[in-house]
């Protein structure tokens, strides 16, 4: 079993909220657990586009529709662009050289690449996602109590 990262301290100024955090985010009890400015990325969006269209309970599809269009407003998205595309290539192969399929875990992969390219580290709520990408500073948020 591969261990997840260990937490690292809030201390950017800026960070990356991945998917599971900007779900959480009204959730979240400790805003010192997130970085004074929070991005997210295009690969958010469409992980969060989806989840409408992948039930059929309509007050599940309503809440769904609203988390997205509020994600929508609430931040400007980082897009993955060429040198996205670039550094998905490493991240790519680092998830192979310890044992794990980019594909399975695609959306994460291409959030790394963003990340990385632009010197960001990701805040989630899910650091297993990230396991055994090179170069990728994770910062683990505490998962809220239900």
């Amino acid at each position: 079993m591969i261990d997840p990262p260990e937490p690292l301290p809030a201390a950017a100024s800026r960070g990356i909220l991945d998917t599971s955090t900007v779900i959480l985010l009204q959730r979240l009890t400790d805003p010192t657990a997130l970085p004074a400015e929070s991005l997210i990325t295009a690969v958010t969006l469409a992980e969060l586009s989806v989840g409408p269209l992948l039930t059929d309970d309509p007050v599940e599809r309503e809440a769904r529709q609203a988390h997205l269009q509020q994600a929508e407003a609430d931040f400007d998205p980082i897009p993955f662009d060429s040198a996205s595309a670039r550094a998905f290539g490493a991240v790519a192969a680092s998830l192979r050289r310890s044992g794990r399929k980019a594909t399975a875990r695609a959306y994460d992969a291409m959030t790394a690449a963003i990340a990385i390219a632009n010197d960001l580290p990701v805040f989630t709520c899910n650091p297993v996602g990230f396991v055994g990408i090179d170069g990728l500073e994770v910062v683990a948020v505490p998962v809220p109590e239900l």
